[in-house]
């Protein structure tokens, strides 16, 4: 088809990769600072060392079982050109943290990277400007993520002089490219060419370019693919255009075209020659010529929303069940967006120093239900964590269904429990108490803290990649309490990252230790699910980048309150920020919050701030309430530029922070001299 063409008369403004501590769905491993100059990795090293790619780059073919990258050799830090090159040309394994801003010289440089790499950038720092990598014939097992690639463009729009990839590949083979910033080059942003396969794209930021991502480019019909989690925005054609691909798996894409920018989209996904194309759960925003195809190739769509589109929207053809290949768990389409502006790209501006990456090694324990790990249960591991320990120790939980309580003393510091699953959804830990339920002992019934599905009393606690849940049936039991908590938190510095918690009433207790305790819950990346008072407590917590899903109750009505703080005078409460608020309920049918006087406590002052947050309909036009007598005007409750059909302009029900107020309610404000990291 003709392309639309346009010569860009202005560079392009430079922008700022989206930080983010850990996003999976996003759970695909985790970026601390820089590490040691080739220090040794072992079998203890960081998650993001030895985390290993999922889709099409996980599969088991042409001798090279799934990508792994560098896990088996050494951990190096680079901050110079030479060093970068020098590492990524070696025929050994490394794992190569950038850990500062490398230009290349000259511009347009492709660093030519063999086999058995891990390419990591150190928090947002790792950049590479003017050039980019280049994976050559037979070069296999390559990731590369968390990296900023940028600016090799040379002032020609559609450019056909000057062939600068951010990451190009003829003929290679397992390679990974993952939570990466790429943007503004001369030609493409990723080309993966001459029959390059088993390659895995997930979760990368794709701008400001005209040509965002090739596939094929051969005769030859045996490209096997897998893009998901991708925001591929501002850019103009290839997003992407895949040629005689014998299987591409497009899912849970965001592809936007702004309007009034000098940026405008020719088409989005493009199905050409022999290809067999599964897309699903995709977002396309203001996209001309969405999805087409040609005669010969095939799309199967499934579960897409196109917003704002124009043009061809086609398919047609057979094509594949990717779960004949590997497993993978779809986000819901009408998340999608919310989820890719603040999971894709570079993550972890939070708490990358390089002091957290020299602590002791952390000890790791595997729980599996088959028995293949060193215990069946996740409490078994627990207890299995010496009391008073002064280093980390992961609790690794194999993918299943965990129907268990669990509790992590407040003798157990600095615990982990990680689902090593693709997806968060992967690995469940559930169970069904409520308040009223009969104690096994005989001793009684539980209250709502007991009721807990997982139960957090130590510091330091990390949680990510996986599911807490309650699942107890109110339907039938009304004749008990409906409070039913899946996850409740008492202790200082909980860091919360890419889980899914979900229950109905009280899903997410975050607690303190003591009235007059500290303590502070990071959530990130998330969602947390449920219809009243499902985020309650008297914690300093923040629910950052995530999303908040209402939900109807046991009886079909829709009605709830998504905040209960009970904060004491003088502390944070509750923060939501840069998140989605939405939910399959009624329009203007929840609040967004309510002070809860735990007991009847005059003293305390409850708070929650809601801002930069987009609100559905769901959200009545005077969101906050009273509650058990007590006036939600007499504690502190506020919203700061929210957006959404449930956002609304200031009002006396509706108090919305000034500009300077809001300064002082920032995130780090919530967490003082906490800075969450992973590890």
């Amino acid at each position: 088809m003709a392309q639309h063409r346009r010569r860009r008369t202005t560079a392009l403004a430079l922008g700022v990769p989206l930080a983010l501590t850990a996003a999976g769905g996003l759970a695909y491993g985790f970026l601390p600072g820089a590490q040691p100059e080739a220090s040794a990795a072992t079998t203890a090293a960081p998650a993001w060392a030895t985390a290993t790619a999922d889709g099409f780059a996980s599969v088991n073919s042409l001798g090279q079982n799934g990508t792994y990258g560098g896990r088996d050799g050494q951990i190096v830090t680079v901050k110079t050109l030479a060093d970068l090159e020098k590492y990524a040309t070696a025929s050994e394994p490394y794992v190569i943290v950038v850990a500062a801003t490398i230009t290349m010289d000259p511009v347009g440089k492709e660093i030519k990277v063999q086999s058995n790499k891990t390419i990591v950038g150190s928090g947002t720092s790792g950049q590479i400007v003017g050039g980019g990598f280049f994976l050559g014939p037979g070069v296999h097992n390559v990731i590369i993520r968390n990296l900023t690639i940028r600016d090799a463009y040379q002032g020609v729009w559609n450019d056909k002089e000057h062939d600068f990839d951010a990451i190009q590949m003829d003929g290679a083979h397992h390679v990974w490219i993952d939570h990466n910033d790429l943007r503004h080059m001369a030609d493409g942003l990723i080309d993966v060419r001459k029959d390059s396969t088993c390659v895995t794209v997930s979760w990368n930021k794709l701008s400001q370019d005209n040509k965002a991502f090739g596939i094929g480019w051969t005769e030859n019909v045996v490209t096997d693919i897998t893009v998901h989690h991708n925001w591929i925005r501002e850019t103009e054609q290839r997003n992407p255009s895949t040629d005689n691909a014998a299987h591409a798996h497009l899912y849970n894409n965001f592809l936007e075209d702004v309007a009034g920018t000098d940026i405008t989209s020719s088409y989005g996904n493009y199905s050409r020659g022999a290809t067999k194309m599964v897309l699903e759960n995709s977002w396309f925003q203001g996209f001309k010529n969405p999805v087409i195809k040609d005669s010969t190739a095939s799309i199967v769509q499934k579960g897409n929303t196109f917003v704002g589109t124009s043009g061809r929207n086609e398919s047609g053809g057979t094509a594949f069940d990717p779960r004949t290949y590997y497993a993978y768990t779809l986000d819901k389409t009408a998340d999608v967006p919310a989820l890719l502006k603040s999971g894709a790209g570079p993550r972890g501006s939070i708490g990358t120093t390089a002091t957290a990456t020299t602590k002791a090694a952390a000890t790791t324990l595997t729980v599996a239900k088959d028995g293949s790990g060193q215990y069946s249960t996740v409490q078994a591991a627990v207890n299995a964590v010496p009391a008073n320990n002064s280093s980390r120790v992961v609790i690794s939980v194999k993918p299943g269904t965990y129907r268990e309580l669990v509790k992590v003393p407040s003798n157990k510091p600095h615990v982990t429990i990680q689902g090593t699953g693709s997806s968060r959804n992967d690995t469940v830990i559930v169970y069904n108490n409520a308040s009223g339920t009969p104690k096994p002992d005989g001793s009684g019934t539980y209250g709502t803290g007991g009721s807990a599905t997982v139960a957090v009393e130590a510091d330091d606690f990390q949680a990510r990649n996986l599911t807490v849940s309650n699942d107890f049936d109110e339907a039938a039991h009304q004749d008990i309490a409906n409070q039913a908590v899946a996850l409740r938190t008492a202790a200082d510095k909980v860091f919360l990252d890419g889980v899914i918690v979900t229950g109905d009433q009280d899903t997410l207790l975050v607690d303190t230790a003591a009235k007059d305790r500290l303590g502070r819950v990071y959530m990130t990346n998330s969602y947390v699910v449920g219809n009243v008072d499902f985020i309650f407590g008297r914690a300093t917590a923040v629910i950052d980048k995530s999303v908040i899903t209402l939900k109807k109750r046991w009886n079909g009505t829709s009605a709830g309150y998504v905040t209960a703080p009970s904060t004491a005078a003088n502390r944070k409460g509750i923060l939501i920020a840069n998140s989605t608020v939405n939910g399959d309920v009624s329009s203007a049918s929840f609040y967004l919050g309510r002070p809860w006087h735990a007991g009847g406590d005059t003293t305390l002052d409850p708070q929650t701030t809601v801002r930069n947050t987009s609100l559905s309909a769901a959200i009545k036009s005077t969101p906050w309430t009273d509650m058990s007598g007590f006036s939600w005007k007499d504690d502190r409750f506020a919203e700061y530029r929210n957006t959404g059909a449930g956002s609304g302009a200031a009002s006396s029900n509706r108090p919305q922070l000034t500009d300077a107020q809001a300064t002082g309610q920032e995130v780090a404000d919530w967490l003082g001299d906490w800075t969450p990291s992973a590890s």
